[in-house]
């Protein structure tokens, strides 16, 4: 016989409330202490220790990542709830108790609050494991923000044995206003690509430009030429993003550069269109530094690919969100935003959603956006989010929640 919990709404949002300090008290313990990617071996051990004290089996993978696991009394369908664990390379300037520890690190992307969220969901799930059939998988992932975590999870398996059937991610959004959320049907992000471009000129004295190869008049066309790709070669109905974020060369102010490297960021929303950017620079830096009696290479690395949600999944969570906050209270995004998320990897294999919630509070400063120095967010948005999570995967292992 089928074991479902009659969980009511009230109930639910009555333990979350008994927690909210504990989840308070554990953001502010990752908030002051970040680590970049594929370094997060403090944040890992805070994770373990977290799961150990709810007795939730678990094991280490992808170098920092963490997989914990909830069994339900009988045998049943696994949902796999996600967070993300690394912070980025942003001195903050928040005045806080709790402000980052480490100079020139810092959560400003909402990850402490992600994190915290999966262990105020994991903490009531693991309360409500005798009650409900099937398996809920904790993903903690690393390196988000950089190499991808979720890649080289997926490869060590952690989609399998037991097999997921859904996973739900959540980021935290200071466009949102606290106590709401927002889904996204469809595709909900841009892949991205890096590149990287190396100009190739001679030496010569400064003062005799004539008899050197100008790497960085060469550089500054070929920048001006590769803006025009954008505007002229994609269809304007269509989205693309070409930016060049680091340019490095030259020695000293009277000699001429032999040698300038690009690097810079691709994002497009369709795969023609990110064909069709990358076969441009490729024969537009090639071009312009040849033109200009120079040479060039150009390496391209594959980013993520481009995240889409599964409707059902959607549905589950935009219902989870109308029934627990109002349905005034879950906004519906027609856009796509050209960002990224390696979530998008988990969701090539597996149907699941990835949503916003809201944290932003003008009252009290929670105003500024994400990678932001002083980005900071209204803590009630952990409530939120740990109470949504804690349904989305009960609602999908078929428990009933009124």
């Amino acid at each position: 016989m089928e074991i479902i919990l009659k969980l009511s709404k009230e109930h639910l949002w009555k333990q979350v409330e008994e927690i909210y300090l504990w989840l308070v008290e554990m953001r502010r313990n990752f908030h002051a202490e970040p680590e970049f990617g594929m370094e997060e071996f403090l944040t890992r051990q805070k994770i373990i220790s977290k799961l150990e004290e709810m007795d939730i089996p678990y094991e280490c993978v992808a170098n920092t990542g963490v997989v914990g696991i909830i069994r339900g009394a009988k045998e049943g369908k696994t949902v796999a709830l996600r967070a993300d664990m690394d912070a980025l390379p942003i001195h903050e300037e928040n005045d806080l108790s709790y402000q980052s520890k480490f100079p020139g690190k810092m959560h400003a992307c909402g990850h402490d609050a992600h994190m915290t969220i999966l262990l105020g969901a994991a903490k009531l799930l693991q309360e409500y494991r005798h009650f409900f059939s099937g398996n809920v998988k904790l993903f903690f992932q690393p390196a988000e923000e950089t190499v991808g975590g979720a890649k080289p999870m997926i490869e060590e398996g952690v989609l399998e044995n037991p097999k997921v059937d859904a996973i739900f991610g959540v980021h935290v959004a200071p466009h949102i206003p606290v106590g709401q959320i927002a889904v996204k049907y469809g595709q909900m992000y841009a892949s991205s690509d890096t590149i990287h471009i190396q100009i190739v000129g001679e030496n010569g004295h400064g003062a005799y430009p004539h008899t050197g190869k100008d790497a960085i008049v060469i550089a500054a066309q070929v920048i001006q030429s590769l803006q025009t790709i954008v505007s002229r070669n994609v269809d304007p109905r269509q989205s693309a993003v070409l930016s060049i974020g680091v340019i490095q060369g030259g020695t000293q102010a009277n000699i001429i550069a032999n040698k300038v490297e690009l690097t810079g960021t691709v994002r497009t929303l369709n795969q023609q269109i990110r064909k069709t950017v990358l076969q441009r620079i490729e024969e537009m830096v090639s071009l312009v530094a040849r033109s200009m009696g120079g040479e060039s290479n150009l390496r391209v690395v594959e980013g993520y690919c481009s995240l889409h949600n599964d409707k059902d999944m959607v549905d589950l969570v935009k219902q989870t969100g109308q029934f627990l906050l109002g349905e005034h209270q879950v906004q519906v995004e027609e856009l796509p935003s050209l960002g990224v998320e390696d979530f998008a990897f988990f969701l090539k294999d597996v149907p699941g959603a990835f949503y916003r919630i809201g944290c932003r509070n003008e009252e009290m400063g929670c105003v500024y956006d994400l990678h932001h120095p002083r980005f900071n967010l209204d803590e009630k948005c952990l409530k939120i989010g740990t109470a949504m999570q804690v349904a989305n995967a009960l609602r999908f292992l078929g428990v009933s929640i009124q």
